[in-house]
């Protein structure tokens, strides 16, 4: 064998190698290349999937928000209602006149008497337009120790109170308005909205 030969045999030796290194290097890459694309790809998913999260987290938030504003837009609006229906209520109070407001401050009057005992000076006040009709009660016989002290800023009906007794007793039409309110805001509420 000649030198020559020895050469080309190392030579073809070393370029076979080389290949092998060649295609062993091409294929580790491959792999590396695989295993990046892999990578590339769960990271891709998990952040549309971060994404997707914070999307539906900030459309839950702001449905959240908008239902309870719109909640609350509505409390204030039946708020406003019931307002207006109580201003209505009061104003009809005060413009009860005649026969039926002398009515009704007469058995207000009387049920403010079962406070006092027989004898005490009563005192009564009432609203500014009234002062005519309740001295005019109050000159009945019933009502002998009782005398008109004055103005009570209210919508009718009376406010008695007795020195001997210790008792101010109100029964103004707003008093008893405030307790049928209180007692029956619910049902009124629900009547005005029906749903």
């Amino acid at each position: 064998m000649s030198l020559d030969t020895v050469v080309e045999d190392i030579r073809d030796e070393a370029h076979a190698r080389a290949e092998n290194i060649r295609d062993d290097g091409e294929s580790r890459a491959d792999e590396i290349v695989s295993a990046a694309e892999e990578d590339a790809d769960e990271l891709l998913e998990d952040a549309e999937a971060d994404v997707e999260r914070e999307i539906d987290q900030l459309r839950e938030q702001r449905l959240s928000s908008a239902k309870l504003e719109a909640k609350q837009t509505r409390l204030e609006a039946r708020r406003d209602v019931l307002g207006e229906v109580r201003e209505q209520v009061e104003a009809e109070l005060a413009g009860i006149e005649g026969g039926d407001r002398e009515e009704l401050t007469r058995a207000l009057l009387e049920s403010s008497s079962d406070e006092f005992d027989e004898g005490d000076d009563v005192r009564v006040y009432g609203r500014a337009d009234d002062d005519e009709l309740l001295e005019s009660i109050l000159d009945d016989e019933e009502f002998d120790d009782y005398e008109y002290a004055g103005e009570y800023d209210c919508l009718g009906g009376v406010v008695v109170e007795s020195d001997q007794s210790r008792v101010r007793v109100n029964n103004t039409f707003d008093s008893v308005l405030e307790d049928v309110w209180e007692d029956n805001l619910r049902e009124i509420s629900n009547r005005l909205f029906e749903q």
